[in-house]
């Protein structure tokens, strides 16, 4: 019995001892994986180092390692199935782009793939492991990552003030920050002139103004139903008018047909249940303090505002025939290598010939899907959007049920599952003339979207549980 009792005081300070190392991993991978959607869209901060290796690389690789290492010592729990369901489509996806790398032709070709192959592991991994850590951590982790991503773009769009106010100065921002950073060059968009004045297009951190554009479709898409919704009393009630106002003033901004096109269709699918609050007070006075922000600033200069309008609103420029000319690549791959495609991540490769330039890109994502992937492979990733909007269907159903039974958390859980349903319908759509939907930012989204109904269905399951919003 001594012994026994001896015993009990040194087993009990090492199970603390092991909690508090618990508590410390907890927080180091969640701090990470938060840091990682933060930078997520930060696509200007890279160095060229055995390739391009972005920040968002680095945490994410980090985060994955680090999780990785904590997994011996963790307890085992029971994964969820919507887990086991992205990780087959993570191996059927792996197939389809070995499998195409037998069609490869040329050696670049052969390097292209192999770094085009490594982003995409690492971009899906970390997808696989977020939904992972999402379902373990719950709501209350969850709303937190939704502010990080958010918060991370709302970054951008302030960078994207500040970089349009020092270039009408004459600067250029991102030499006189980012570059000394990176070690690398770039610089805000220049759009063209208009009587000696040039049109500057804010990209921010992410390095195009039309993936900034495209970008911004899912925090106004996903914010918007959710202040919608939002009760008075929430402090956030009267903060984020103003942020999705100065996030769409920064969009417009970008001069982006895409995003413009994407966000409308958003809007309308927002339409579908919020037809009502579309006519509000709530929503219009908000938007008339937009308008009046952009009337008074093209009232300053509305002669150079009206040519940048119409030159945008033209289709038959430069920019809009190569958007167009990328589709005419698709009859030919189809009839070439109809089933696996060119190889992932080598159009610019093997069309250098016909554009004439080495680093020339699809220009949309469809085309980029069936060249590099073929038949197949489109096929594939068609099926994983699919089940993507299954599980946005599903949290429609959880958020419908939470209302049935009076549970004031539906109040968010709706909202959040149009929001994302809108903003996915957007950035697709977008996505026809562009590849942001290959970016990391877009993952991160699609790790939200499919973790949300495992999230809240633990709440949905139990009709009992305390009603605390």
């Amino acid at each position: 019995m001594s012994a026994v009792a001896a015993s009990s005081p040194t087993s009990a300070t090492a199970r603390s001892r092991d909690a508090v190392a618990a508590l410390r991993a907890t927080r180091v991978i969640d701090g990470l994986f938060l840091l990682t959607l933060f930078t997520v869209t930060f696509e200007k901060l890279r160095w060229e180092v055995a390739g391009t290796v972005s920040f968002s690389d680095i945490s994410a690789l980090i985060f994955l390692g680090v999780w990785g290492l904590s997994l011996p010592g963790r307890a085992r729990r029971p994964q969820p199935r919507t887990l086991a369901v992205v990780l087959v489509f993570f191996a059927l996806l792996a197939l389809v782009y070995l499998l195409g790398y037998f069609d490869l032709a040329v050696g670049d070709a052969t390097s292209q793939f192999s770094k085009g192959i490594v982003k995409w592991a690492i971009h899906f991994a970390f997808l696989a492991v977020g939904v992972a850590l999402l379902a373990q951590r719950g709501q209350r982790f969850y709303w937190r990552c939704l502010g990080w991503f958010c918060a991370g773009l709302f970054v951008n769009c302030v960078y994207g003030v500040v970089q349009l106010v020092v270039a009408q100065a004459g600067y250029n921002l991102d030499s006189l920050v980012l570059n000394r950073i990176t070690g690398g060059a770039s610089s805000i968009n220049i759009y063209g002139a208009v009587n000696g004045s040039s049109v500057f297009r804010p990209n921010a951190l992410t390095g195009d103004p039309n993936h900034l554009g495209i970008m911004l479709v899912i925090p106004l898409l996903v914010l918007t139903p959710l202040w919608l919704r939002m009760e008075r009393s929430n402090r956030w009630y009267r903060r984020l008018p103003w942020l999705i106002g100065f996030m769409l003033i920064i969009q417009i901004a970008t001069l982006s047909r895409s995003g413009l096109l994407g966000l409308a269709l958003g809007v309308l699918v927002l339409a579908i249940p919020y037809r009502r609050k579309f006519r509000s007070a709530q929503l219009l006075k908000p938007l008339a303090a937009v308008v009046l922000v952009l009337a008074a600033v093209v009232a300053s200069r509305p002669h150079f505002f009206l040519v940048v309008a119409r030159s945008r609103i033209a289709s038959g420029d430069r920019s809009s025939n190569a958007h167009f000319g990328v589709y005419d690549f698709v009859p030919q791959v189809l009839h070439s290598d109809p089933l696996f495609g060119l190889g992932l991540n080598t159009f610019s490769v093997l069309y250098e010939e016909v554009t004439g330039k080495t680093n020339w890109g699809p220009h949309s994502y469809y085309v980029a899907l069936i060249v590099e992937t073929g038949l197949i492979g489109t096929v594939v990733y068609a099926a994983f959007i699919l089940y993507v909007y299954s599980r946005l269907k599903a949290l429609r159903r959880r958020g419908a049920w939470l209302a049935s039974t009076g549970d004031p958390l539906a109040a968010r859980v709706r909202p959040l599952a149009w929001g994302m349903t809108a903003a996915l319908a957007a950035t697709m759509l977008a996505n026809v003339f562009y590849l942001t939907m290959q970016s990391y930012y877009f993952y991160v989204f699609v790790a939200l979207a499919v973790a949300a109904p495992v999230v809240f269905g633990r709440r949905a399951a139990s009709p009992d549980a305390p009603r605390r919003a």
